[in-house]
């Protein structure tokens, strides 16, 4: 039997493969040459000079540049070869989660590529079913055991982590596979030598029972007693003959792996309870509290099914609300845009009515009246001829948030019990018409629904005087914020300049007021207001002896607004809603005021 064959462990020589005198595997050869290699997206399919040696694939950017190192390698002993379904010149090699996607020159190429990367990993060992057999040389089994002991199990001690206790099982079964290997030679070689003794036994006593002399090559005489000579003539026989093999060394070597395989797995079952206890013992901790967390919510929904909101207890509007600031956010701006888009619609049928209502003589507006809220429009008037009119500069802390021409929108970021209560300001300036005229349109009800486009409903409470009404409104909802609706003052003045060169102001004030003929109600979220528009007329000389058009007048608006919602939304939304709308609404209103007036006499 040849030193370079290895036995299997039924001693059976037909899963034998064949071997040089260097221990590789008949037909194991280098390969190198071109294969193209995929880069990336950019640069493709790139010819790489490829050298396989040694179970390892290397590959050089060319031939001319192996000499200064390969620029990556992979190692066979574990990797997958796949050829391509399709190209029949492709072959994908994958460890882990590298994979190398290269390409030969023709088909025939590819196989020969594939036949030796195969026969590199047969050869490591990870090729077969006999990897663990082929490794199995007194060498490599003296190097692993010599200081391996029936003791030696004491080196793995308890506590190290389940897959350092199974890399050990790992290394006990490569030793104990290459012991079983040695042993089975052994004992092949123990059978095969007891056969041939058997034989030659069988001879000697033929001999002697015909009582004549034996002379063997060393001149040596056997006769019937040669008790001595037999002896000599078995010592081929003794253990430590055959094939050099220490049998009790082997035997020793031999438990104590098997003693170190129990303990392993004594360590290995230990951390195994230790780990299912630790397991049970958070999956109870996580079924308490999805117990906890389920009752929480059934707790929840019940006090939500015992309130009654307007639209729904899950999706009310509060601080509570189930849906978060994005959504609200997002389903606001859907409904404020469908909104617009009825009102796009409709604008054209709105602007085909004409509507008219007799405009009272200015004095009319010069005076705040007698009725009981006289005080207080009084009081309103002057703060906004105070407060409203002041520079936005300084320490006021206006915030310019929209500019579009000569619009401007500013806002000082005001907040109350977690209520957004921002003012806001705004500047304007429109050519062609007048202060009066767009107080009127303003302050007129009879036109409110042609360009107000968020009321759903309004009516005149109570008429003051000629230029004073309480005006109760409900606007449109947009989902989710609950539905709003407001009751107010609404009066109109004239302030007349003190300098004879400066110009007279126009002056609509809306501020919030109660009345006993609209009390809130569950239906919608009543907001407070304290609204002002001020309006100045300027106007450049005609030439020569023209009279003064409407190309030579210029109204200068400050629109001011005050506005508590009354409830509770994500602030983010107020704000962007604000800008949003605030821009939109004084661009329609004194676009349908200048349509209004177009052609008709001036109104000073």
């Amino acid at each position: 039997m040849s030193d370079n064959q290895s036995w299997n462990s039924s001693g059976s020589e037909e899963d034998v493969e064949p071997r040089d005198e260097s221990g590789h595997l008949v037909g194991v050869v280098d390969l190198s040459g071109v294969l193209s290699k995929w880069t990336n997206y950019i640069h493709g399919w790139q010819d790489r000079w490829v050298v396989l040696k040694n179970n390892t694939l290397s590959y050089y950017k060319s031939q001319d540049e192996t000499e200064y190192g390969c620029r990556g390698s992979l190692c066979l002993s574990k990797a997958v070869i796949t050829p391509h379904e399709f190209d029949e010149c492709r072959l994908d090699i994958s460890v882990n989660d590298s994979v190398w996607y290269l390409r030969a020159q023709d088909p025939e190429h590819r196989h020969q590529w594939i036949d030796s990367i195969e026969l590199h990993r047969a050869d490591s060992g990870y090729g077969s079913e006999s990897s663990l057999r082929r490794h199995g040389s007194m060498l490599s089994l003296a190097s692993a055991t010599s200081g391996f002991s029936a003791t030696s199990t004491s080196s793995f001690k308890k506590g190290h982590s389940l897959k350092e206790k199974l890399a050990e099982m790992e290394t006990f079964r490569d030793i104990l596979c290459r012991q079983v290997d040695t042993l089975q030679k052994y004992f092949d070689s123990c059978s095969d030598a007891v056969s041939k003794d058997e034989l030659q036994r069988d001879k000697i006593v033929e001999d002697d029972e015909d009582d004549f002399p034996n002379t063997r090559t060393d001149g040596d005489f056997l006769h019937n007693n040669n008790n001595g000579s037999k002896e000599k003539l078995f010592q081929s026989l003794s253990p430590k003959g055959i094939n050099g093999i220490d049998f009790k060394g082997e035997a020793i070597t031999f438990k104590a792996t098997t003693a170190g395989i129990l303990a392993t797995l004594s360590h290995c079952i230990d951390l195994m309870v230790k780990r299912e206890d630790s397991w049970q013992k958070r999956v109870d901790k996580e079924m308490e509290k999805r117990r906890r967390i389920e009752d929480g919510y059934k707790s929840a929904l019940n006090e939500l099914k015992k309130k009654s909101h307007f639209g729904g207890p899950d999706y009310e509007e509060g601080p509570n609300s189930l849906i978060n600031e994005d959504e609200f956010f997002d389903a606001v701006e859907a409904a404020l845009d469908r909104h617009d888009k009825i009102e796009e619609q409709s604008h054209t049928d709105k602007t085909r009515i004409q509507r008219s209502s007799p405009v009272p003589p200015g004095d009319v507006y010069s005076s705040t009246g007698t009725h009981r809220f006289a005080d207080k429009v009084e009081e309103m008037v002057q703060n906004h001829m105070t407060y409203s009119l002041q520079d936005v500069g300084g320490d006021a802390n206006w915030q310019l948030v929209v500019e579009e021409g000569e619009m401007k929108v500013y806002r000082r970021e005001v907040e109350e019990n977690g209520i957004v209560l921002d003012p806001l300001k705004a500047t304007h300036s429109v050519k062609g018409v007048t202060g009066h005229e767009i107080c009127h349109y303003f302050w007129d009800t009879t036109y409110r629904n042609d360009w107000e486009t968020t009321i759903e409903s309004f009516n005149v409470v109570e008429t003051l005087s000629d230029n004073a009404a309480i005006v109760y409104q409900t606007h449109k909802r947009v989902w989710p914020a609950s539905q709003r609706d407001v009751l107010y003052l609404s009066a109109m003045r004239k302030i007349l300049a003190n300098n004879e060169n400066d110009p007279d102001t126009w002056l609509v004030c809306n501020f919030s007021v109660d009345h006993d003929d609209a009390q809130p109600s569950n239906k919608c979220v009543r907001a407070k207001i304290n609204i002002g528009m001020i309006c100045q007329t300027l106007v450049s000389p005609p030439e020569g002896d023209k009279e003064i058009s409407r190309d030579n007048i210029l109204c200068k608006i400050t629109y001011v607004a005050n506005v508590n919602p009354g409830g509770w939304a994500p602030a983010s939304v107020l704000r962007a809603v604000a800008k949003r709308e605030y821009p939109k609404f004084l661009k329609r209103f004194t676009s349908y005021v200048q349509d209004k007036t177009a052609g008709k006499p001036i109104l000073f």
